[in-house]
């Protein structure tokens, strides 16, 4: 039988929080931004990487996925379920946790980076924003903006985002090996 993929509250997962192995899926920068107590992080990206650690984490109990607004770990949920690992996901992800007025976890001292839909909405306007001036010049920039916007409608009827994907590779979005390899031997010790 495959593993079901369920979803939780703020208010479920708060009352569980003691009881869940927590793991944010966000880009290391947006983690840093704000995450649930004790959440790990280990960005969907690498989420191969991290599958015999969060096997043996699901083994000794119950998995909680979350990231922005529940999407990706959403598509976590469902790839782990692939690899017969059961978890959950946040409904509404950490913007429903804090609009509900819960804490969040902030490293001390660190620099509060961007939000990757802020990094998504920068990316695009520019891009959007260079094909229409250069396309004063040379018509055939204007491409450029049609592009990034049928993209953009593609990215909302799929709930998937191209960019992200591309803006997450980025050295900023990346989680420092250490980091990785902490939270991976973390999960299995």
């Amino acid at each position: 039988m495959a593993p079901t993929t369920t979803a939780l509250t703020a208010e479920q997962a708060g009352a569980r929080l003691h009881e869940l192995t927590v793991i944010d899926v966000r880009t290391p920068g947006e983690y840093a931004s704000g995450h649930l107590p004790g959440a790990h992080n280990i960005p969907l990206d690498h989420l191969d990487t991290a599958l015999p650690a969060l096997k043996t984490a699901a083994d000794r109990g119950d998995l909680l996925l979350v990231c922005a607004s529940g999407a990706r770990a959403g598509q976590a949920c469902r790839r782990l379920a692939g690899q017969g690992i059961t978890a959950a996901t946040l409904t509404g992800g950490t913007t429903a946790w804090t609009q509900l007025g819960h804490h969040t976890h902030r490293p001390a001292g660190a620099r509060t980076p961007w939000a990757m839909e802020r990094q998504v909405r920068l990316a695009a306007g520019t891009l959007v924003l260079t094909g229409l001036i250069g396309g004063r010049r040379w018509n055939a920039a204007r491409w450029l903006s049609a592009g990034i916007a049928g993209g953009l409608v593609f990215s909302a009827l799929t709930d998937t985002c191209g960019m992200a994907k591309i803006l997450a590779k980025l050295p900023r979005n990346q989680p420092k090996a250490t980091d990785l390899d902490a939270t991976l031997a973390a999960l299995t010790g």
